[in-house]
């Protein structure tokens, strides 16, 4: 069995609600700014499906932290990405929702090299906060 596959079928396929998604030669991963790091490669061509987590600010807006999660499909010498990004401070169920999208299209994208991903669960532990004043009777 043959297939062809284009990178509009990828992006239709896969990256159709990335916020984001281009085509290139290359990584536009910043490996700098990586959080989490995930990649499934097959075994003889060198092809290869990477989710990456990362956090960056554009020059231009130095105060706008962005949270991005980028999925790369590169089969041959082409690289298709799509993005789920938004601000960091934005609403939990903008990162429940955009984790969500990246991780089943990583799940459908390692089939296309032969391999399966399987979720897991992760533990967060809690940000510290400034402890409470105690309360006091006078």
């Amino acid at each position: 069995m043959s297939l062809t596959i284009t990178p509009a079928l990828l992006i239709h396929a896969l990256m159709g609600t990335a916020s984001a998604v281009h085509t290139g030669w290359s990584s536009c991963v910043d490996d700098t700014l990586v959080l989490s790091n995930l990649v499934a490669m097959d075994d003889v061509a060198g092809n290869y499906v990477r989710l990456v987590e990362q956090e960056f600010v554009e020059e231009d807006q130095a105060e706008n932290l962005w949270h991005d999660w980028a999925l790369e499909v590169r089969i041959g010498a082409i690289l298709t990405t799509g993005h789920w990004q938004f601000l960091a401070a934005a609403h939990p169920s903008e990162w429940e929702w955009n984790a969500r999208e990246a991780s089943r299209a990583f799940e459908r994208a390692c089939v296309l090299i032969g391999r399966r991903a399987r979720p897991a669960l992760a533990v967060e532990e809690p940000v510290p906060t400034d402890p409470l004043p105690r309360s006091s009777r006078h």
